[in-house]
């Protein structure tokens, strides 16, 4: 087998033991065959009832950044699940040389997501598309509506920080109307999450401010007072940068949250 990274992963069949280092990925397992899951990180919180749909409680392993590899091997599983942006390099590599075999996702586009899922559940875990996966693709499969906004994406605060155009997040908002609005950040476009000074994005040309609950958690009454009289909208990061099952519907959900 290969992973998205192109590396070989050599898998016990069937796969029985699943370890997922991805929250998203927790709930694609857990959507699929939850049964397999025996650990997830401390930010896999969905679905809500994850341990009873599994039939036993997962261990939880810490965060995607700072994984307990000695709990991760120790609960001896078929495959760990990982993704190249949210995982490190560092303890991929160390789960790998303690025998453990690590299949990574790598996912910056919805189009990625869609292939990524399939060849998760198909290929590596060799189980039938479950039904999310497919009404997911039919979803995805219509045309793009045209634009209607210009948004900045905040995903952290002191220091501000936004999600730039080659990232998941900037690929479901433009296939949902929504396009990123330019900032004078020396890398852009090519940086992925850059630091943006609070005024370039008050003199941005955006006409819609997006402030995302995860990472960093805004809300109503820590965010919006720094962008006064422009168009503020809190949004869940479920809709914007998980993929997994949340992409059956996470479309419909940005147009009704921004309009």
């Amino acid at each position: 087998m290969i992973d998205d990274l192109g590396m070989p992963v050599t898998l016990a069949r069937p796969v029985r033991r699943v370890v997922s280092l991805v929250p998203s990925l927790t709930e694609a397992i857990a959507c699929t065959a939850a049964h397999l899951l025996v650990g997830c990180t401390d930010f896999c919180v969905l679905p809500a009832d994850l341990d009873e749909r599994a039939g036993h409680r997962l261990t939880r392993v810490r965060g995607p950044k700072n994984p307990d590899c000695r709990a991760i091997e120790a609960l001896h599983p078929d495959l760990v699940i990982a993704n190249q942006e949210e995982n490190r390099r560092f303890d991929v590599d160390h789960l790998r040389d303690a025998g453990v075999p690590v299949w990574v996702t790598r996912i910056d586009t919805v189009s990625q997501a869609l292939t990524s899922l399939d060849r998760l559940v198909g290929k590596a875990l060799d189980l039938p598309r479950p039904g999310w996966l497919s009404a997911a693709q039919q979803n995805w499969s219509g045309p793009d509506p045209a634009m209607r906004h210009r948004a900045v994406v905040c995903i952290w605060r002191d220091p501000w920080m936004v999600a730039g155009p080659r990232t998941y997040v900037a690929d479901v908002l433009a296939r949902s109307g929504i396009a990123l609005a330019p900032l004078p950040v020396p890398e852009w476009p090519a940086a992925r999450y850059p630091r943006v000074d609070l005024e370039a994005l008050r003199s941005s040309d955006a006409d819609l401010v997006l402030l995302m609950d995860a990472p960093y958690h805004f809300t109503a009454s820590d965010g919006p007072e720094c962008f006064e009289g422009m168009n503020v909208r809190i949004m869940p990061e479920r809709p914007l940068a998980w993929y997994g099952p949340g992409l059956t519907d996470a479309r419909a959900e940005i147009v009704l949250r921004v309009g």
